[in-house]
């Protein structure tokens, strides 16, 4: 999210601002077209420091500021294009570019050689003697061209929806259809729409930041891809049998699927919540183990974070999902006992901690004990074997029935029936179909359960619904064939149900695959189940540094925290305390958003990830309590806010993690976390300094303390 303070601008080019576009960047193609400008900025950030330049220096500055300038002319000129052809879009596009304008004016200002020459003899600003001018024209514009650039990026999404309609209303005169010559035509205008939306939908995929999003696209696209086949056999059985009932249930359901399908796709793009997302994802024992061994191993850190009613329901909720594997009729005696036996002892250990735990407390201890980490140790094992067992249940099912109906018997045997027109056969083959379904959308499901990322959950739980689809549709296909057995598009209709859920256990295959690569640590994960006391410890922790790509693609988020520090020193350079606490500990936080802006240049101190994570580890801000009541409670609520930010910064560094992928995601964790702390640290120095003057003079006329750190 980009944000910018609401501090005047009165000795800046720029004026009085508030923008504050407030806006989160979903795709990479709208990152990828801000890189240059990021880039031109960077320049001219790094340059307003140094105090000696040469004319050859000055003349480079100059034309960098005149480039971004004339860029952003240019840029301005495509974005009120834009607004003229799209009404919805005129006022706020026609803002983002007033203000995108401003800024670039104020850029060629601040950057002019002429300015740089006077600036000593008048007053007249410019980049060098104005300390904070380039700073708020840099955050000003890179706001309101992202700004730009988003509401651009509602055109795309303006055209997905408009594609999505037709293919809706030619959708729904293919189901009206009674003729075969009427159904040719519509058809051939359908398969043509169909591939508009799948170029766009496609498109979108790709494009798409959120790795959840794009698993969603992707099976809601897959359901499409699939059933327009479906589409085609069903409608030409349901016409050559119009009064067959099991035909028409076959049409129907692949016309609801299809529906269904199209709405998410629209629900993913437009991010609205409709019967798809409101249906939450459930939480997996995945989560609840990484949930709960954070929660234990935050003990180490603070004896206080939680109480021991919080673990033990967090325990319990854990147990409780592991019910899904133990309550199962496919779950083996032996298997079901060996998950009670370690759900037994993970609460035995879980007891030994509390009581460690207690006796820490209770002699004020301010860390960890010996007795307690040791507790903490054999807790976070119990949760790794329970884990491991959970995994070697469900994947050895998965496994076995991918093995047991590799060979379609269920579905030879009906097709072998249908043809024959035996009804009975087909019964009793349908009867052994469901049996198949059962145990393979219930492996889904606990395939779920520890799949390990967001995307597997999603694709397993596509993967169960289609299961849940498809069978019933292969025996109403199958049922149909049965009473036409001489009709070759029945038979047809068959085969195409058939060869979908041959497709689906291939899919499930590659799936389980990719479970076993994120367990083995083959894939990027962000969670590590070896107990270790310090993440730096990790054996599989190596120092890596950023390449250049990845460098690229922090450019921005860089930026940001670039300029962020910068506020930050403008602002606690107008406390007349400079020795406060909050000014010392606001400056520290400054020096470390600026050497992690350094880092994503590839330069300072932070030479690899580790340095970085390591670093991250060391974020604290002490709350101060003021003595002014009233507004008290507003301050000490954002202060709150600033000390578990530090604390969720701190947790995700100590978090382990395993791949190039899951490293440099935890590295765009950090420093987005870091972004948001140094945010509210800005937001808070205003408002402290002026409390701080207010209680300076009751402190005057009473003699009271100033401050209280609690």
């Amino acid at each position: 999210v980009i944000t910018s303070p609401s501090a005047g601008m009165a000795s800046s080019p720029c004026g009085n601002t508030n923008f504050d576009s407030g806006l989160e960047i979903k795709t990479r193609s709208v990152e990828q077209t801000l890189i240059p400008l990021v880039s031109q900025i960077t320049t001219l950030i790094n340059h307003k420091d140094k105090p000696k330049k040469s004319e050859r220096t000055l003349a480079a500055i100059h034309r960098v500021g005149q480039a971004v300038n004339v860029a952003v002319g240019r840029f301005v000129a495509v974005g009120e294009a834009i607004a003229s052809e799209n009404q919805e879009l005129k006022d706020e596009m026609g803002q983002a570019c007033f203000e995108a304008r401003r800024a670039g004016d104020a850029i060629a200002q601040l950057t002019d050689v002429g300015s740089a020459m006077q600036s000593q003899s008048d007053s007249q600003v410019s980049v060098f003697s104005d300390r904070t001018g380039m700073v708020k024209a840099a955050r000003l514009l890179l706001s309101s061209v992202t700004k730009v650039l988003v509401l651009a990026d509602r055109i795309v999404i303006k055209q997905i929806i408009t594609s999505r309609n037709k293919v809706l209303v030619t959708l729904d005169k293919l189901e009206r259809v009674s003729t075969f010559q009427e159904f040719v035509q519509i058809f051939s205008q359908f398969g043509n729409e169909m591939v508009e939306f799948a170029h766009l939908t496609g498109d979108r995929q790709n494009d798409l930041k959120d790795e959840k999003k794009k698993a969603r696209m992707a099976a809601a696209r897959a359901v499409l891809e699939k059933c327009t086949m479906m589409l085609l056999t069903a409608s030409k059985t349901c016409l050559r049998h119009p009064d067959c009932e099991s035909a028409r249930i076959n049409k129907d359901a692949v016309f609801h699927r299809m529906r269904c399908a199209l709405e998410q796709v629209i629900e993913i793009v437009t991010e609205a919540r409709g019967c798809g997302e409101s249906k939450v994802l459930p939480t997996s024992i995945y989560n609840s183990i990484k949930d709960f061994k954070s929660c234990v191993e935050c003990l180490r850190e603070n004896l206080y974070s939680l109480t021991p009613q919080d673990m033990a329901s967090q325990l319990e909720s854990l147990v409780e999902r592991t019910e899904d594997f133990t309550d199962s009729a496919y779950t083996s005696h032996e298997q079901r006992q060996a998950i009670l036996g370690l759900c037994q002892l993970l609460r035995q250990d879980t007891q030994q901690l509390v009581h460690a735990w207690a006796e820490a407390q209770s002699g004020h201890a301010k860390e960890a004990t010996e007795e307690m980490e040791v507790a903490v140790l054999k807790t976070c094992q119990s949760i790794s074997d329970l884990r491991r067992k959970l995994h070697k249940v469900a994947v050895g099912r998965a496994s076995d029935l991918l093995k047991v109906h590799g060979e379609h018997l269920p579905l030879r045997a009906l097709k072998a029936a249908g043809a024959e027109g035996n009804l009975e056969a087909v019964a009793e083959s349908s009867r052994t179909l469901t049996e198949q379904k059962d145990q393979l959308v219930e492996t889904c499901r606990l395939l779920c359960h520890i799949s390990g990322t967001e995307p597997l959950e999603i694709t397993c739980i596509h993967a169960e619904e289609t299961f849940l689809v498809i069978g019933p549709q292969i025996i109403s296909a199958a049922q149909t064939l049965a009473l036409h057995p001489s009709s070759k598009i029945a038979k047809e209709n068959l085969e195409v149900f058939c060869e979908a859920w041959e497709s689906q256990l291939c899919d499930m295959a590659l799936l389980l695959k990719e479970i076993n690569d994120v367990f083995e640590g083959r894939r990027g994960v962000l969670f590590s189940f070896v107990p270790q006391k310090h993440s730096v410890n990790l054996k599989t922790a190596k120092a890596v540094k950023l390449d250049a790509e990845e460098q690229t693609s922090m450019a921005k988020l860089g930026l940001e925290l670039r300029l962020l520090s910068s506020d930050v020193d403008s602002e606690v350079e107008k406390w007349e305390e400079q020795e406060h606490g909050i000014v010392r500990h606001s400056q520290s936080l400054a020096s470390m958003a600026y050497s992690m802006y350094l880092f994503t240049r590839g330069e300072g101190l932070l030479k690899t990830t580790l340095d970085l994570f390591h670093q991250a580890e060391l974020w604290k801000f002490h709350a101060f309590s003021f003595l002014v009541d009233e507004e008290k409670s507003a301050l000490m609520t954002q202060m709150e806010k600033l000390v578990t930010l530090c604390q969720q910064l701190q947790m995700g560094a100590r978090t382990p993690v395993q791949g190039k992928t899951a490293t440099f995601q935890k590295v765009d964790s950090s420093i987005q976390m870091s972004r948001n702390l140094m945010t509210v640290v800005l937001s808070l120095l205003p408002v402290c300094n002026k409390l701080n003057k207010k209680v300076l003079r009751f402190a005057l006329a009473t003699e009271f303390p100033l401050f209280s750190p609690f």
